[in-house]
């Protein structure tokens, strides 16, 4: 009867230890699915307000729920004293590969965050970000949509646009566009880049200030090179282009100056 007596009182012990660490457990269960759940509903509602893709929402959710269940499966059987040692030297193990198989992604969302912060450039400006040159039309968490010149929605990672070299042209209040005038060798210069700032201080979004500059840029075999450069709003840069080139080839050829033609003198010696 000693003995009956003893092994009750020992299944009365470990069966409330047992069941204790059961409860317990079960307890954790609970509270851990209902934070997972409420870190699942957060990053669900931030992610919206950023106005990203369903489809990349349902996925990220997916993997970090996966994740997070992972974890807490692991931490109850070490509660309950089951060795997860290996176990966990698994899990490690895939969360280094999935890690690495994001590094990109991550990069590209914190780049997000710091063009948030930072504000190099805002949706509507014209820009050239990672060798792209466009008009901003979303910044991403992830990557940026550029709209190039010939219409075309390009999007670039963050991580390379914030990486590289970024030049906003519409930061500024006005720019300068880059015009080339050739000159014959016989033209009179001085005459020419007098005619070409008055006609070119005529064309329409040409701003009076600063005043436009015709210098001498370089020399070649068929004469002098002028640069030619007004100034205008980025909005009308290349309406200013296409009528500054029109302007200097009308405004040169009605007041008689020669049409530039290469030349070259050649030498011939009888022997």
């Amino acid at each position: 009867m000693e003995n009956v007596s003893h092994y009750q009182e020992l299944f009365v012990t470990y069966a409330t230890a047992i069941g204790t660490k059961v409860v317990a457990a079960i307890i954790f269960w609970i509270v851990g699915r209902w934070l997972i759940g409420l870190v699942g509903r957060m990053l669900q509602s931030a992610f919206e307000k950023q106005k990203v893709d369903p489809v990349l929402i349902r996925y990220i959710g997916s993997f970090i729920a996966i994740a997070l269940n992972i974890t807490l499966v692991v931490a109850i059987l070490g509660y309950f004293g089951v060795q997860t040692t290996t176990f966990a030297a698994l899990v490690a193990g895939i969360g280094i590969a999935i890690g690495a198989a994001w590094g990109g992604l991550l990069s590209n969302l914190a780049a997000g965050g710091f063009l948030i912060v930072l504000h190099p450039f805002k949706i509507g400006d014209f820009v050239t970000a990672a060798g792209i040159t466009g008009t901003i039309k979303e910044i991403g968490l992830f990557a940026t949509t550029i709209n190039t010149p010939d219409n075309v929605s390009t999007l670039v990672g963050n991580a390379k646009i914030f990486g590289d070299i970024i030049q906003n042209y519409s930061h500024n209040a006005y720019r300068r566009v880059e015009l080339k005038c050739q000159l014959a060798s016989s033209a009179d210069h001085v005459a020419a880049m007098q005619i070409l700032c008055e006609k070119l201080s005529g064309v329409p979004n040409v701003l009076a200030e600063p005043m436009v500059e015709v210098e001498i840029l370089e020399f070649n075999l068929v004469g002098p090179v002028l640069a030619v450069r007004p100034f205008c709003h980025n909005d009308n840069y290349w309406q200013v282009y296409f009528d500054g080139n029109r302007t200097i080839r009308e405004s040169l050829s009605a007041a008689g100056f020669p049409a530039p033609m290469p030349a070259q003198v050649v030498l011939v010696q009888n022997q």
